[in-house]
């Protein structure tokens, strides 16, 4: 009976050369509200490929390096590491997708509030916002238009501009059943805020009665007895998100 080769004989001759290997990166949609309306964060390209062009913040991940850590290095590297909702979004890995080389990308969607997107702005001259147009009503997916500043529609780099699409499509299937609407508010929040979230995520006005009636059904908020302040108008109450058990 020949005796079969050990795992370790197998992996002492294992020559990794014998398989071309892409390279991998990760790619954040840093996304949160600007002006009532969903946005991104964006870098414009220095070099080539895609130079001049507007690509979302990203990196080559290391050889020793996990997923969740490549992203959140990134994050650091590229935002200054601002609290923030982090979840892996999909993977991309079409053969062209980069003229340079073989290169698999994870994208990660990473919410903001709207203080700490406005806050990022601000100390990183390197990120610029881009606020995000949904064409299509609720969950058909598709292409979104991504604008400057001033209004003027931006040609993103590589696949970026599905990669955002998928984010708000992703955004959207999860907003009505899962606490990720909350990761784009504040610790403390009104209802009035609330529904703004829903609706600038949704791209479409709420009936107030029925949004109220089921955020408060579910169980999610907490009232603190707490008011707004600052208001030209009745103060409305705070509420703050019930984290489960």
């Amino acid at each position: 009976m020949i005796q079969a080769e050990s795992e370790a004989a197998f992996l002492a001759r294992y020559d990794p050369a014998d398989y071309a290997r892409p390279a991998l990166t990760v790619d954040l949609v840093l996304l949160g509200l600007q002006g009532g309306q969903p946005a991104v964060l964006l870098v414009k390209r220095a070099e080539h490929p895609h130079a001049g062009r507007h690509a979302l913040p990203g990196g080559f991940v290391g050889i020793g390096e996990a997923l969740d850590d490549a992203a959140g290095r990134v994050l650091r590297e590229k935002a200054g590491a601002p609290p923030a909702h982090l979840e892996q979004l999909y993977t991309f890995g079409a053969v062209n997708r980069d003229p340079r080389m073989r290169i698999v990308t994870v994208a990660y969607l990473a919410l903001l509030t709207e203080a700490a997107f406005t806050e990022v702005l601000a100390r990183t001259p390197a990120l610029q916002p881009g606020r995000v147009a949904v064409p299509w009503a609720g969950e058909a997916g598709g292409p979104v238009t991504v604008l400057s500043a001033g209004g003027e529609v931006l040609t993103l780099a590589f696949d970026h501009a599905e990669i955002v699409a998928l984010a708000m499509l992703r955004l959207r299937g999860k907003l009505d059943y899962s606490e990720v609407g909350f990761a784009l508010l504040p610790d403390l929040f009104t209802l009035r805020q609330l529904q703004d979230v829903h609706e600038a995520i949704l791209g479409t006005p709420l009936n107030k009665p029925a949004f109220r009636r089921r955020m408060l059904d579910r169980g999610w908020l907490e009232p603190t007895g707490r008011l707004e302040t600052g208001t030209s108008y009745r103060p409305a109450e705070l509420f703050r998100f019930r984290k489960g058990d």
